[in-house]
Protein backbone atom coordinates (compact mmCIF):
# COMPACT_ATOMS: atom_id res chain seq x y z
CA UNK A 1 0.00 0.00 0.00
CA UNK A 2 1.33 3.45 -0.92
CA UNK A 3 2.34 5.61 2.03
CA UNK A 4 0.34 8.74 2.74
CA UNK A 5 3.32 10.23 4.61
CA UNK A 6 6.92 9.33 3.85
CA UNK A 7 9.87 10.78 5.78
CA UNK A 8 13.50 9.89 5.12
CA UNK A 9 16.31 11.48 7.11
CA UNK A 10 14.22 14.53 8.03
CA UNK A 11 16.10 17.01 10.22
CA UNK A 12 15.54 20.54 11.49
CA UNK A 13 18.18 22.43 13.45
CA UNK A 14 17.91 25.74 15.28
CA UNK A 15 21.53 26.66 15.76
CA UNK A 16 23.07 23.87 17.82
CA UNK A 17 19.66 22.51 18.82
CA UNK A 18 18.48 19.49 16.85
CA UNK A 19 14.70 19.82 17.08
CA UNK A 20 14.18 16.96 14.61
CA UNK A 21 17.15 14.66 14.09
CA UNK A 22 17.31 12.22 11.16
CA UNK A 23 13.67 11.09 11.40
CA UNK A 24 12.36 8.41 9.04
CA UNK A 25 8.90 6.80 9.02
CA UNK A 26 5.92 5.90 6.85
CA UNK A 27 2.19 6.25 7.49
CA UNK A 28 -0.48 4.66 5.31
CA UNK A 29 -4.08 5.72 4.76
CA UNK A 30 -6.74 4.41 7.07
CA UNK A 31 -4.47 4.56 10.14
CA UNK A 32 -4.53 6.47 13.43
CA UNK A 33 -0.98 7.38 14.43
CA UNK A 34 -0.10 8.64 17.90
CA UNK A 35 3.03 10.82 18.16
CA UNK A 36 4.07 10.78 21.81
CA UNK A 37 6.85 12.76 23.44
CA UNK A 38 7.64 15.08 26.37
CA UNK A 39 7.72 18.86 26.03
CA UNK A 40 10.57 19.94 23.80
CA UNK A 41 10.88 16.49 22.22
CA UNK A 42 10.39 17.74 18.64
CA UNK A 43 6.69 16.91 18.15
CA UNK A 44 5.61 20.43 17.21
CA UNK A 45 8.55 20.98 14.85
CA UNK A 46 7.82 17.67 13.10
CA UNK A 47 4.15 18.62 12.75
CA UNK A 48 5.13 22.00 11.30
CA UNK A 49 7.31 20.22 8.74
CA UNK A 50 4.42 17.90 7.78
CA UNK A 51 2.13 20.92 7.40
CA UNK A 52 4.64 22.86 5.31
CA UNK A 53 5.10 25.54 7.95
CA UNK A 54 8.86 25.07 8.17
CA UNK A 55 11.49 23.89 5.71
CA UNK A 56 13.66 20.95 6.72
CA UNK A 57 16.51 18.81 5.47
CA UNK A 58 15.92 15.33 4.11
CA UNK A 59 13.06 13.93 2.04
CA UNK A 60 9.46 14.52 3.15
CA UNK A 61 6.34 13.71 1.18
CA UNK A 62 2.73 14.16 2.34
CA UNK A 63 -0.01 12.95 -0.01
CA UNK A 64 2.65 12.82 -2.73
CA UNK A 65 3.47 16.53 -2.29
CA UNK A 66 6.38 18.50 -0.91
CA UNK A 67 4.75 20.16 2.13
CA UNK A 68 6.87 23.31 2.08
CA UNK A 69 6.92 23.98 -1.67
CA UNK A 70 3.38 22.77 -2.44
CA UNK A 71 1.66 23.85 0.76
CA UNK A 72 -1.32 25.59 -0.85
CA UNK A 73 -2.29 22.44 -2.75
CA UNK A 74 -1.57 20.24 0.28
CA UNK A 75 -3.78 22.24 2.65
CA UNK A 76 -6.79 21.52 0.46
CA UNK A 77 -6.48 17.89 1.58
CA UNK A 78 -5.48 18.37 5.24
CA UNK A 79 -7.23 19.53 8.42
CA UNK A 80 -5.39 20.74 11.50
CA UNK A 81 -6.47 21.40 15.09
CA UNK A 82 -3.94 22.91 17.51
CA UNK A 83 -4.07 22.89 21.28
CA UNK A 84 -4.73 26.63 21.34
CA UNK A 85 -7.83 28.02 19.65
CA UNK A 86 -6.84 30.26 16.74
CA UNK A 87 -10.27 31.70 16.01
CA UNK A 88 -10.55 35.46 16.71
CA UNK A 89 -12.44 36.03 19.95
CA UNK A 90 -14.71 38.65 18.39
CA UNK A 91 -15.90 36.47 15.50
CA UNK A 92 -19.34 34.84 15.59
CA UNK A 93 -19.80 31.11 15.00
CA UNK A 94 -21.73 31.78 11.78
CA UNK A 95 -18.92 34.06 10.58
CA UNK A 96 -16.37 31.33 11.25
CA UNK A 97 -18.39 29.04 9.00
CA UNK A 98 -18.57 31.83 6.38
CA UNK A 99 -14.79 32.11 6.41
CA UNK A 100 -14.09 28.38 6.09
CA UNK A 101 -16.70 28.08 3.33
CA UNK A 102 -14.93 30.85 1.41
CA UNK A 103 -11.39 29.47 1.70
CA UNK A 104 -11.73 25.67 1.69
CA UNK A 105 -13.07 23.99 -1.45
CA UNK A 106 -13.92 20.72 0.33
CA UNK A 107 -15.99 22.24 3.16
CA UNK A 108 -19.69 21.32 3.38
CA UNK A 109 -21.41 23.99 5.46
CA UNK A 110 -24.65 22.07 5.92
CA UNK A 111 -22.70 19.22 7.49
CA UNK A 112 -21.01 21.57 9.98
CA UNK A 113 -24.36 23.15 10.89
CA UNK A 114 -25.87 19.71 11.41
CA UNK A 115 -23.05 18.75 13.78
CA UNK A 116 -23.31 22.02 15.70
CA UNK A 117 -27.00 21.40 16.33
CA UNK A 118 -25.92 18.44 18.45
CA UNK A 119 -24.04 20.82 20.78
CA UNK A 120 -24.89 23.93 22.80
CA UNK A 121 -22.90 26.16 20.43
CA UNK A 122 -25.22 28.78 18.96
CA UNK A 123 -24.62 30.30 15.48
CA UNK A 124 -24.94 33.85 16.80
CA UNK A 125 -22.55 33.38 19.71
CA UNK A 126 -19.12 35.00 19.66
CA UNK A 127 -16.03 32.87 20.25
CA UNK A 128 -15.21 34.84 23.41
CA UNK A 129 -18.55 33.73 24.87
CA UNK A 130 -17.76 30.04 24.41
CA UNK A 131 -16.05 27.74 26.89
CA UNK A 132 -12.89 25.97 25.77
CA UNK A 133 -14.92 22.79 25.38
CA UNK A 134 -17.41 24.55 23.14
CA UNK A 135 -14.61 26.06 21.03
CA UNK A 136 -13.24 22.53 20.58
CA UNK A 137 -16.72 21.36 19.54
CA UNK A 138 -16.81 24.18 16.98
CA UNK A 139 -13.39 23.16 15.62
CA UNK A 140 -14.42 19.52 15.45
CA UNK A 141 -17.67 20.35 13.65
CA UNK A 142 -15.70 22.35 11.08
CA UNK A 143 -13.04 19.73 10.41
CA UNK A 144 -15.55 16.89 10.23
CA UNK A 145 -17.34 18.87 7.52
CA UNK A 146 -14.17 19.01 5.41
CA UNK A 147 -13.43 16.12 3.08
CA UNK A 148 -9.75 15.79 4.04
CA UNK A 149 -7.43 12.82 3.65
CA UNK A 150 -5.23 13.71 6.63
CA UNK A 151 -6.30 15.13 9.99
CA UNK A 152 -3.56 16.47 12.28
CA UNK A 153 -4.48 16.97 15.95
CA UNK A 154 -1.96 18.70 18.22
CA UNK A 155 -3.05 18.21 21.85
CA UNK A 156 -6.70 18.63 20.77
CA UNK A 157 -8.25 18.02 24.20
CA UNK A 158 -5.75 19.93 26.34
CA UNK A 159 -7.59 21.72 29.16
CA UNK A 160 -10.89 19.93 28.60
CA UNK A 161 -12.66 17.93 31.29
CA UNK A 162 -12.93 14.17 30.91
CA UNK A 163 -16.51 14.25 29.55
CA UNK A 164 -15.53 16.57 26.70
CA UNK A 165 -12.41 14.49 25.99
CA UNK A 166 -14.35 11.23 25.78
CA UNK A 167 -17.01 12.85 23.59
CA UNK A 168 -14.37 14.37 21.30
CA UNK A 169 -12.69 11.05 20.52
CA UNK A 170 -16.00 9.18 20.23
CA UNK A 171 -17.24 11.70 17.65
CA UNK A 172 -13.94 11.54 15.82
CA UNK A 173 -14.16 7.78 15.42
CA UNK A 174 -17.88 7.51 14.73
CA UNK A 175 -18.40 10.52 12.46
CA UNK A 176 -15.06 11.13 10.75
CA UNK A 177 -12.57 8.28 10.59
CA UNK A 178 -12.72 5.67 7.82
CA UNK A 179 -10.31 3.51 5.83
CA UNK A 180 -9.62 6.34 3.38
CA UNK A 181 -8.55 8.87 6.03
CA UNK A 182 -5.53 9.07 8.29
CA UNK A 183 -5.38 10.78 11.69
CA UNK A 184 -2.18 11.95 13.38
CA UNK A 185 -2.53 12.81 17.08
CA UNK A 186 -0.06 14.29 19.55
CA UNK A 187 -1.07 14.30 23.20
CA UNK A 188 0.20 14.01 26.76
CA UNK A 189 -2.93 12.07 27.77
CA UNK A 190 -1.61 8.78 26.42
CA UNK A 191 -3.96 6.54 28.38
CA UNK A 192 -7.02 8.07 26.73
CA UNK A 193 -5.98 7.40 23.14
CA UNK A 194 -4.04 4.13 23.21
CA UNK A 195 -7.17 2.08 22.45
CA UNK A 196 -7.88 4.30 19.43
CA UNK A 197 -4.45 3.98 17.83
CA UNK A 198 -3.35 1.65 15.08
CA UNK A 199 0.24 2.92 15.13
CA UNK A 200 2.49 4.73 17.59
CA UNK A 201 5.74 6.68 17.58
CA UNK A 202 7.79 7.90 20.54
CA UNK A 203 10.00 10.93 19.99
CA UNK A 204 12.58 12.45 22.32
CA UNK A 205 15.33 15.00 21.68
CA UNK A 206 14.30 15.00 18.03
CA UNK A 207 14.88 11.27 17.56
CA UNK A 208 12.34 8.48 17.05
CA UNK A 209 12.64 5.99 19.93
CA UNK A 210 9.83 3.72 18.81
CA UNK A 211 7.90 3.28 15.56
CA UNK A 212 5.44 0.40 15.71
CA UNK A 213 1.94 -0.78 14.99
CA UNK A 214 -0.12 -1.45 18.11
CA UNK A 215 -0.31 -5.12 17.13
CA UNK A 216 3.48 -5.37 16.95
CA UNK A 217 3.73 -3.63 20.31
CA UNK A 218 1.91 -6.49 22.02
CA UNK A 219 4.20 -9.02 20.38
CA UNK A 220 7.49 -7.24 21.15
CA UNK A 221 6.95 -5.94 24.69
CA UNK A 222 5.76 -7.99 27.66
CA UNK A 223 5.28 -7.02 31.30
CA UNK A 224 5.57 -9.56 34.11
CA UNK A 225 4.35 -9.11 37.69
CA UNK A 226 6.55 -11.34 39.83
CA UNK A 227 8.13 -11.72 43.26
CA UNK A 228 10.56 -13.77 45.32
CA UNK A 229 12.64 -16.43 43.60
CA UNK A 230 10.79 -15.92 40.31
CA UNK A 231 11.79 -12.26 40.37
CA UNK A 232 15.45 -13.26 40.53
CA UNK A 233 14.97 -15.60 37.59
CA UNK A 234 13.19 -12.87 35.63
CA UNK A 235 16.03 -10.40 36.27
CA UNK A 236 18.34 -12.92 34.64
CA UNK A 237 16.47 -12.27 31.38
CA UNK A 238 17.54 -8.60 31.58
CA UNK A 239 14.33 -6.51 31.74
CA UNK A 240 14.52 -3.05 30.19
CA UNK A 241 12.69 -1.58 33.20
CA UNK A 242 11.58 -2.63 36.68
CA UNK A 243 9.30 -1.01 39.24
CA UNK A 244 7.87 -2.03 42.61
CA UNK A 245 4.07 -2.29 42.67
CA UNK A 246 1.86 -3.67 45.46
CA UNK A 247 4.74 -5.65 46.93
CA UNK A 248 5.68 -7.20 43.59
CA UNK A 249 8.14 -6.36 40.85
CA UNK A 250 6.74 -5.20 37.52
CA UNK A 251 9.34 -6.00 34.86
CA UNK A 252 9.18 -4.87 31.25
CA UNK A 253 10.87 -6.97 28.59
CA UNK A 254 11.67 -6.27 24.95
CA UNK A 255 12.09 -9.13 22.49
CA UNK A 256 11.88 -11.89 25.10
CA UNK A 257 9.54 -14.69 24.08
CA UNK A 258 6.43 -15.38 26.12
CA UNK A 259 7.60 -18.99 26.58
CA UNK A 260 10.66 -17.81 28.55
CA UNK A 261 8.47 -15.73 30.87
CA UNK A 262 5.62 -18.14 31.48
CA UNK A 263 5.65 -19.51 35.00
CA UNK A 264 7.56 -16.51 36.38
CA UNK A 265 4.46 -14.45 37.17
CA UNK A 266 1.45 -12.70 35.73
CA UNK A 267 2.07 -11.82 32.07
CA UNK A 268 0.37 -8.84 30.45
CA UNK A 269 0.79 -6.29 27.68
CA UNK A 270 2.33 -3.10 29.08
CA UNK A 271 0.43 0.17 28.85
CA UNK A 272 1.66 2.73 26.34
CA UNK A 273 2.39 5.11 29.23
CA UNK A 274 4.62 2.57 31.02
CA UNK A 275 6.42 1.71 27.79
CA UNK A 276 6.92 5.39 27.01
CA UNK A 277 8.50 6.06 30.41
CA UNK A 278 10.77 3.03 30.03
CA UNK A 279 11.91 4.11 26.56
CA UNK A 280 12.65 7.66 27.72
CA UNK A 281 14.70 6.41 30.69
CA UNK A 282 16.53 3.97 28.43
CA UNK A 283 17.43 6.77 26.00
CA UNK A 284 18.77 8.95 28.81
CA UNK A 285 21.11 6.35 30.30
Amino acid sequence: MASLVTARGVSKHFGAVRAVDDVSFDSEKGRILGLIGPNGAGKTTLLKALLGLTECDGDLSVLGLDPFRQRKKLMQQICFIADVAVLPRWIKVSQALDFVEAVHPNFTRSRAEELLKQTKVQPGAKVKELSKGMVTQLHLSIIMAIDAKLLVLDEPTLGLDILFRKEFYANLLNDYFDEERTILITTHQVEEIENLLTDIMFINDGKILLDSTMDELGETYIEVMTSGENAQKARGLRPMAEAEMFGKSAMLFEGVSREHLEGLGEIRIPSVADLFVAKIKEARR
